[in-house]
């Protein structure tokens, strides 16, 4: 079977090397005897996707079938969250491509592996709720504190706004020499008739 390998050292940690991760996973395809058509790895934390080159690569060619599985050596090696694992896993196998971790003997190409994807499933979704009650509880506590929730209010100069757009200033050029959004702004504009972006 056709398969593509990941790997992905943090750039926080100098001394890890891909290679370690690459060999492992080499040594794995050998063993059930998968050819690895492409080595796919990056230099970024698992949470930092602007870094993460060669993963959104990755994602673009299991799209267009371009191997049958994937391999990492550990699971966050690829994932941000078991939701997101959960999410990539199940494009993957509407697409059949399946999925192998080293580590974790992790296989969505076996029966097993796909009920543990269902199970990692419903835990994704057990921890959002979680997640999304932690969030509502913080925040209900801190507005009890008389902490304000959300973008502080923002101090604009209207008068100053106004003599701009009636000048014929654009949006962009009077967010700008403010200092404010385009949307302070297009608040303004609205109210006063107009101006151009």
């Amino acid at each position: 079977m056709r398969f593509a390998a990941y790997a992905r050292v943090s750039t926080d940690d100098k001394d890890q090397k891909p290679e370690t991760q690459l060999i492992a996973i080499r040594d794995w395809a050998q063993l059930n005897r998968h050819d690895i058509v492409h080595e796919y790895v990056d230099y970024a934390s698992a949470r930092d996707h602007n870094q993460r080159d060669q993963w959104r690569q990755l994602l673009d060619d299991a799209a267009k079938k371009q191997f049958k599985g994937v391999i990492v050596f550990k699971l966050d090696r690829a994932f941000r969250s078991v939701r997101d694992m959960h999410l990539t896993l199940h494009s993957w196998e509407l697409l059949e491509v399946g999925f192998h971790s080293v580590r974790e003997q992790f296989d969505t190409t076996t029966p097993l592996g796909r009920l543990m994807l269902n199970l990692l499933g419903s835990l994704a979704e057990f921890e959002l709720e979680l997640i999304s009650e932690r969030v509502k509880a913080g925040m209900a506590a801190a507005k009890r504190r008389g902490k304000q929730i959300g973008r502080p209010t923002v101090e604009v100069d209207i008068e100053r706004i106004d003599k701009m757009i009636e000048l014929g200033q654009s949006i962009r050029a009077i967010a700008k020499a403010l200092n404010v959004s385009r949307g302070v702004v297009a608040k303004e504009v609205v109210k006063k008739g107009g101006a151009k972006n």
